[in-house]
Order: structure tokens, then sequence, then C-alpha cells
């Protein structure tokens, strides 16, 4: 009976105790979460320039961090879409679907600018894919694909916020630009178009002008530190995009907004020649769109595209046809 009692107070006492050593190594291992670099190899300079670029390290979809992990799916198709437009050209006589699928990525970060409390990292990303343009020739249904290579750049500016080993508690997003964007091949998108200036109408009021034609020029300050600047709407907005540019096609060209990509999939919209003056051999076009933020846009932080194409891009089935100029911007849908 001794030998009994004694075992069932041994159980007992065991019973008492692992429970609370358990939750208490749960503590002292949550306790010590910053001290462990994640990856552990990686320096500051190192984290900011890869991990904090490329990956959403916040599960807010509200935070600016997210901008950067999706800039490539927001502004890629997947392939043809259509935007319930369409026109009639040759050789190819009516347009039905186009879009990019992205094949390839090649990120590089270079941080510019750097002191203890504030560093700026330069993002350029080189994307590989196939521009693919669905229509009919001659009343045939017919398909091209025109392989592409394009370059965007965003700049974005860390601010410190802490001192510990683990340098993501150490620096937040503070400033981070818009997209700039172009075809490098099999043209040279610039070559033929440049954007100048975009306005931002929220019930026919102007609430932002991005100037070009490096839109990395315009800055938005993250949420963290205030969000100030920031183009914000609720579903429901009437809203209007105009887009300034330059371009040396005697041919109009085709402009359209991206939005993100989003619960119903990709969507797109063509805007319309409203203005053109002759400047020497180019002419000056303005080209305007209205639409309205659709009711089950997700909430959080976007990124939203705007492309000036050559007509060619998308109504020549030549594979050496394609040149494209592009920005992005962030913008907030409310909860």
């Amino acid at each position: 009976m001794k030998t009994s009692k004694s075992f069932l107070a041994q159980h007992t006492l065991l019973s008492v105790l692992f429970p609370a050593l358990f939750i208490l190594a749960l503590l002292l291992n949550g306790c010590q979460n910053d001290n462990i670099t994640e990856p552990s190899y990686l320096s500051e300079d190192e984290y900011l320039k890869s991990v904090a670029v490329n990956t959403a390290y916040s599960s807010n979809t509200d935070d600016d961090d997210n901008l950067f992990a999706n800039e490539v799916d927001d502004f890629d198709s997947f392939g043809p879409v259509t935007d319930n437009e369409s026109g009639f050209d040759t050789p190819i006589d009516s347009l039905l679907k186009w879009g990019r699928r992205v094949t390839g990525v090649n990120i590089n970060s270079e941080i510019t600018l750097s002191s203890d409390s504030m560093k700026t990292v330069e993002v350029t990303r080189t994307i590989s894919g196939n521009f693919i343009i669905v229509g009919y020739i001659n009343g045939v249904i017919d398909s091209t694909a025109k392989p592409y290579v394009q370059q965007q750049k965003r700049i974005v500016i860390f601010k410190r916020v802490a001192r510990k080993q683990n340098p993501r508690f150490n620096w937040r997003v503070y400033q981070h630009s818009a997209v700039d964007g172009q075809t490098t091949s099999p043209q040279n998108g610039k070559d033929n178009i440049t954007m100048n200036k975009v306005e931002f109408y929220r019930n026919d009021q102007l609430v932002l002008t991005l100037n070009g034609p490096d839109f990395t020029v315009n800055f938005f300050l993250s949420r963290f530190f205030g969000g100030n600047g920031l183009y914000e709407v609720d579903r429901g907005d009437q809203i209007k995009v105009k887009v300034y540019l330059t371009s040396n096609q005697s041919d109009t060209d085709y402009v359209a907004y991206h939005w993100a990509r989003n619960s119903f999939g990709f969507h797109r919209e063509k805007f319309t020649l409203v203005s053109q003056t002759p400047n020497g051999n180019n002419f000056d076009r303005i080209y305007e769109k209205s639409f309205q933020v659709y009711s089950q846009h997700h909430g959080g932080m976007h990124n939203g595209f705007i492309s000036a194409n050559t007509r060619k891009s998308l109504y020549d089935n030549e594979p050496a046809l394609f040149s494209s100029t592009y920005m992005g911007l962030p913008y907030r849908v409310r909860p």
C-alpha cells in the first residue's frame, strides 16, 4: 500500500508539473523570438534587399509590404482575357482577348542610400513571358504569342524602429514609390510612347496627380507612419482616370487600366482617346476612362497598373511588334 501511495503521489505531482513546465517553455521561447534572425545568415542590409521587398511579412492586407509581394501577379493576367471591347484592323480583324502570361522573374535590389536610421532600396524586376492575342483573321479565329521581356522599378524607403538581433523587428516601410516600367524586348516601350502624367478623380474630384515619365519620383507614406497621400476608394465609388502621353505612332494607342487580381479574376478597362495634338513628328494625346469600383473588390492595399501599348502590339500578329509602357500605383479599398 505504501508503494502504491508513493506511486500515486509521484504521478499526481508529474501531472501538475509537466503542463506548467511546458507553458513556461513556450513563454520563454516567445520572449526570445526577437533574437532569432530570420533567416539566421542575413544581415540587416541583406534582409531589406531580399525578404522585405519580396515577401508579405504581415498578415494584414492593409499593410504596404503586401504591395511588393503581389507586384508581379497583379499585372499578370495569366494569359489572354477580354476587356469587353473589340475593334477592327488588319491583319487581325477583330480582337477578342489579350494579355500577358509571365514565365520568369528576376529581381535585383540595391541599397542606394543608407544611414543608421533610413535605408533606400531600389528594386528592379526583369520579367519574361508571352504576350498572347486571340482574334479573328479573315473570319477564322487565331492566336499569336509574342515573347517579351519587360523591366519595372520601384523604390522602397525603410525607417528604423528598433535595435534587435532580428532585422525584421528593426525596420518598417516608411515610403514607397509608384512603379515605372516598359518592355525592353522585342521593342523598348518608351521609344514609342511616354506617359507624362496621370490624374485620378474620385466622385468628380481630382484627388491625385502622378508625374512621369519616370513614375518612381512619386512617393507614398506607408500606413504604419500615417499613410498620407495614398489613393483611397470605397466600393461603389465613381472613378475617372486621365492619361497624358506622347506617342510617335500615327495609329492611336491602346491604353488600359489593369485592376489588381480579386475574387472575380483579372479586370481591365480600355481608355478612350479624348484629345490629340500634333507635336513635331509625334502626337500629344489624352486618354480617359470612367468606371465604378465594384462591390466585391477585396479591401486593403493593392497594385493598379496603366499600360500604353502601340496598336500594332495588339492588332498585328508579327511577334517582333510589341511595345508597352506602363506605370503602377498603390491604392487602398476601405473595409
